[in-house]
């Protein structure tokens, strides 16, 4: 084994003398910024240089729509939550905005998940080191935005064109995540597993001309499921082009207060998101 590996594997230990409900999490950082548009908030009658070129599917809950490029989320939804108006005032910087998305309390102190370059044995690392007594794991989609396709797109090298939303990122992601939350529901774990899953930031309403999407902190959608999150549902909203939030602005702190919440930590006085059942 790798120094490397081992020190990430050795550091997924359980967390001792922290209060507890029983609920542990899995945080997904989707490494590059996903386009809120292009995936979970899509606007098909906004102007063409604003429109995703992927239309919205309907899912398994009534009114909720998400990208075409996540065929098997669709048949999910009733087990995740969206947080439609995600934003921060940070430094529109893939390294800062991580480590502001990231609860660092928790991250800094547990556990990372061990790289294998798929995403798919990530997760399934993740939910074994869960199953194992791990109480918080990380797992970055990406280790960097640079030579490699990635949320990151800007449409032109060395950074990803918007197709691979289609033909690679979308696919990973949707294959991923809808495996690891049935992984979860079937070993009977998704209820004491809470699943996070956000960018960094979001991507401009705007197409720029290389025909990408830039950094864009002031509105995106995340994902939370399980860990007595109740499915199914929508929180906030984003205007009439995904450029800031409409209704029920979401800040890093009342996420990492969420998470908190749910995994029995005190969190202090940020409130805390109207998501659990």
């Amino acid at each position: 084994m790798k120094r490397r590996d081992f020190l990430k594997t050795a550091a997924a230990l359980p967390l001792l003398a922290q209060p507890s409900n029983g609920v542990n999490c899995i945080f997904l950082m989707l490494v590059g910024g996903p386009s809120q548009l292009d995936t979970w908030d899509p606007k098909p009658d906004a102007p063409s240089h604003i429109r995703s070129p992927y239309k919205p599917i309907k899912t398994n809950v009534p009114g909720i729509q998400i990208s075409e490029i996540f065929p098997r989320m669709a048949r999910h939804a009733d087990k995740y939550a969206l947080i439609r108006s995600c934003y921060h005032t940070g430094e529109p910087v893939h390294e800062i905005s991580q480590q502001l998305m990231q609860p660092g309390h928790i991250g800094g102190i547990i556990a990372h998940a061990a790289s294998f370059s798929s995403f798919a044995q990530n997760c399934l690392h993740a939910r074994q080191l869960i199953e194992s007594g791990t109480r918080f794991v990380t797992v970055k989609m990406f280790d960097s935005v640079f030579s490699q396709t990635t949320w990151d797109m800007h449409g032109s090298a060395p950074f990803s064109p918007m197709s691979c939303y289609r033909d690679e990122v979308g696919p990973m992601f949707d294959q991923a995540y809808s495996a690891l939350l049935e992984d979860l529901h079937d070993r009977g774990l998704l209820a004491t597993t809470l699943v996070v899953a956000t960018g960094e930031f979001g991507r401009t309403p705007r197409i720029n001309p290389a025909g990408g999407r830039d950094h864009w902190p002031e509105c995106w959608t995340m994902l939370m499921a399980g860990g007595g999150i109740q499915g199914g549902q929508i929180i906030g909203a984003s205007d009439a082009i995904g450029a800031e939030p409409r209704d029920r602005p979401v800040s890093p702190q009342e996420i990492e207060a969420t998470i908190y919440h749910a995994m029995g930590i005190h969190h202090g006085s940020h409130p805390v998101l109207e998501l659990f059942g």
